[in-house]
């Protein structure tokens, strides 16, 4: 059976609870049944919520994740550290646990991402530890027409990877520089490798987006996670002063190049708060989500708490600039 779990800010439903028509349920074998019921609700809500069945594995988890038809993806120019669990299943962010992660749609900062998302709790953490949800399309109608408009041209990221940041060689796989610049060539990255034999690199990516089945609008970015207003201010005052502004770990522009103000990210965090859905995680629980349609969080944690992700469908809009 299925229902809603809890009102979310407007019209908008998330997410959609699905739970056992028998107690002990396995959540593979429940997937003839329910994959194209899941579907319609990713498409008309954004995200699903499967409760109370039998998940006794990661292996189960990722069979059934794998079950929708798409091979399941690898992380590629990650923006974050992550371990692989198994082929094709990773752990979430391995931030330390007293850190926010703020609300995000999985490689929006990229011009390839993965259309489905699913997650895992393995171990619900006693104290915090959610995974807070939003509508993309919420988002972008209700942020202010001006940043919309601004946003719609795209934005440049930048990134200086380093003691910093993810070093380059964990955020591309690999030691070899020849391997960087392919990868650069074929996503249509601009690479740098500076005099310390690090690596800078830029990428005109979407601020807002299309959805290529829906055809709904969605705010699709990280912009307010690589600009520097998202760093303590401390922490960002000392980075500026020991690099100087080019070579922050990472940053976010305008189109064009200009600095985006700290004020704009005010008031996209305003609006991202505004929307933000949130429940407690229950151990084997899995969470499925349309990457477009609905962003994802995580808020901090006390004492254990295992929750592994998994992505397929992979989706580009290189043809878009």
């Amino acid at each position: 059976m299925n229902h809603f779990l809890s009102k979310a800010p407007g019209n908008n439903q998330l997410p959609v609870l699905y739970t056992p028509q028998t107690p002990g349920q396995a959540l593979l074998a429940a997937l003839p049944v329910l994959a194209d019921e899941l579907s319609r609700s990713l498409r008309d809500v954004g995200g699903v919520l499967l409760r109370g069945f039998a998940v006794p594995s990661v292996e189960e988890f990722r069979a059934f994740a794998a079950g929708f038809g798409h091979p399941l993806l690898s992380y590629e120019f990650a923006s974050t550290p992550r371990s692989a669990v198994q082929s094709g299943v990773y752990t979430s962010t391995e931030y330390p646990a007293h850190q926010h992660i703020p609300l995000h749609n999985e490689q929006a900062y990229t011009r390839e991402w993965p259309m489905k998302i699913w997650f895992h709790c393995v171990t619900a953490s006693p104290v915090g530890g959610e995974t807070p949800i939003a509508d993309s399309r919420a988002i972008y109608r209700n942020m202010p027409a001006v940043i919309r408009e601004r946003f719609a041209a795209g934005l440049i990221y930048e990134r200086n990877y380093g003691e910093f940041d993810v070093p380059w060689q964990k955020v591309f796989n690999t030691d070899e520089r020849s391997e960087v610049e392919a990868f650069c060539q074929r996503a249509r990255i601009q690479w740098e490798w500076k005099p310390d034999g690090d690596l800078r690199t830029r990428q005109h990516c979407q601020g807002v987006a299309t959805h290529p089945w829906t055809g709904d609008m969605v705010w699709f970015n990280q912009a307010h996670l690589f600009h520097v207003s998202n760093l303590q201010p401390e922490v960002r005052e000392s980075l500026e002063e020991v690099l100087g502004v080019e070579n922050m770990p990472r940053n976010v522009y305008f189109a064009d190049g200009q600095a985006i103000p700290d004020a704009t990210f005010d008031q996209v965090r305003t609006v991202l708060d505004e929307q933000t859905v949130m429940f407690a995680w229950q151990a084997g629980d899995v969470m499925m989500l349309d990457n477009m349609l609905v962003a994802h969080a995580r808020t901090p944690f006390q004492g254990p708490r295992k929750v592994v992700v998994a992505m397929a469908e992979s989706h580009s809009n290189f043809a878009d600039f």
